[in-house]
C-alpha cells in the first residue's frame, strides 16, 4: 500500500483554515483530574465558547446519556449549544491532541482538498495510564464517521509530540519519540522515515528534554511551536534557579542551529514561562506554548500569574496581528498535566 506522501497527502500547519475542532469530554472516573474534576466543565466551557464562535466543535462522548450530561453542563456554564456536534466515540481520557485523528490533505482537481486520517498507534504515554484501548481506536472511529480513508503506521506517536511549519518541516523531541517506552524496535532513522512518509514532510528537526511535571516525556507542544513557516516561538525560563532553566536553554540553543529546507535559520521568538504552578506539592507543566490556533484567533492558556500571563499574550498578539489572541485561565486544567492544545485536535477545511 502506498504511503500518504506517495499519494500526495501532507499534514497542514495548525493555522490552515479549520472545518472544526475535535475534543474528547473527560469522564469523572478517568485518571486525569483526581479530586478536581468538578472544576473542569467550567474550564472546558470557556474554551469551547471561543472555538464555537469561529468554527465547528465536535465532542466525543461515550453514549446518549453522556451527551445529555455534557449538554447540561455546557448550558449551566453559559455555553449556547450552537455549532457543537456530539459523536458517540468512547475514550479513556480527554487528551484528543494525542489520541485523536491526524488529518492529512491533498489537492483535488478543480479545487479544494481531499482528506484522509493517519491512525498512529497509541499506548497512553508509554504505557503509563492503562487502559487505553478506547483511545487507541479513536482515529479510525472518527474516519469511519466521516467516511475517510485511514492509514495505519506501525508506530506509536502522540499528536502533541510533533509540530509543523506547513513547508516540509516537523519539529519534535528526542526525549519523547526516541523513548524506548514508545517504539523500542525503531531506530531514529526509521522514525524519521515514518514521519516523512505518513505526514508528508521532508525533514525532521529535533529538540531535547521536556519540562518538569510533564508526564509525556517531553512533548514539543510544551516547548516550541511554529507560528509561521519561518518563525518558532520558544518557551524560555529566565530564572537560573528554576528547575526548567537548563532544559529550556538547551532547546533554545538547538533552535538556533536548526535550518529550514532552504538552509535558512528560523526566526526564534522567546515566550516567558509562567513561573511555578503547583497543586498538592507537585510541580505542574504549565507553559504558554500550549496555545491553539482556531479560525481567526489563538487561544493561550494562562495560570493566574498576572505579569507573565499578560506578557505571553502580548508577544503572541504582536506576532500574529491578523488573529485575536485570547487568554483562557487553565489553572485548574493543568492539574491534568495538559492545557488547551492537549485537549484539541484540528480538522482542516476539506
Amino acid at each position: 500500500m502506498k504511503t500518504p506522501a506517495e499519494l500526495g497527502y501532507t499534514f497542514p500547519p495548525e493555522w490552515f483554515p479549520h472545518r472544526g475542532t475535535w475534543l474528547s469530554w473527560p469522564r469523572p472516573e478517568a485518571l486525569s483530574f483526581p479530586g478536581k474534576y468538578h472544576t473542569i466543565p467550567d474550564n472546558l466551557s470557556k474554551i469551547i465558547r471561543e472555538i464555537a464562535a469561529r468554527e465547528e466543535v465536535h465532542v466525543n462522548v461515550p453514549n446518549a446519556n453522556y451527551e445529555y450530561i455534557v449538554r447540561s453542563q455546557l448550558e449551566n456554564h453559559g455555553r449556547p449549544l450552537w455549532n457543537i456536534y456530539f459523536h458517540y466515540v468512547k475514550t479513556n481520557e480527554c487528551w484528543c491532541r494525542d489520541h485523536g485523528p491526524a488529518f492529512v490533505l491533498k489537492p483535488k482537481k478543480g479545487g479544494g482538498h481531499q482528506a484522509a486520517v493517519v491512525d498512529w498507534g497509541y499506548n497512553a504515554l508509554g504505557g503509563k495510564y492503562p487502559p487505553f484501548d478506547d483511545d487507541d481506536a479513536v482515529p479510525t472511529r472518527i474516519a469511519e464517521l466521516l467516511r475517510l480513508e485511514v492509514f495505519r503506521p506501525a508506530m506509536i506517536l502522540e499528536g502533541g509530540s510533533v509540530d509543523f511549519n506547513g513547508a516540509g518541516t516537523v519539529l519534535t523531541t528526542e526525549s519523547c519519540l526516541l523513548n524506548k517506552n514508545r517504539n523500542p524496535n525503531l531506530s531514529k532513522k526509521q522514525i524519521e522515515r515514518n514521519l516523512c512518509d505518513f505526514y508528508g514532510v521532508k525533514q525532521v528537526c529535533w529538540l531535547g528534554e521536556g519540562i518538569v511535571g510533564d508526564d509525556t516525556d517531553g512533548h514539543v507542544d510544551d516547548l516550541a511551536r511554529f507560528i509561521s513557516p519561518t518563525t518558532i516561538v520558544a518557551a524560555v525560563e529566565q530564572d537560573p534557579k528554576d528547575v526548567n532553566y537548563k532544559a529550556l536553554r538547551d532547546n533554545r540553543h538547538r533552535l538556533e542551529l536548526l535550518r529550514d529546507r532552504d538552509g535558512r535559520p528560523f526566526e526564534i521568538v522567546e515566550l516567558p514561562m509562567p513561573g511555578v504552578v503547583e497543586y498538592e506539592n507537585q510541580r505542574l507543566p504549565a507553559t504558554y506554548a500550549n496555545f491553539y490556533f482556531v479560525n481567526g484567533a489563538v487561544l493561550v492558556p494562562t495560570y493566574r500569574h498576572k505579569k507573565h500571563d499578560a506578557k505571553a499574550v502580548e508577544i503572541l498578539q504582536k506576532r500574529l496581528p491578523d488573529r485575536k489572541v485570547v487568554g483562557i485561565d487553565c489553572y485548574d486544567l493543568i492539574w491534568g498535566r495538559g492545557a488547551i492544545h492537549c485537549l484539541t485536535q484540528q480538522m482542516p477545511q476539506f
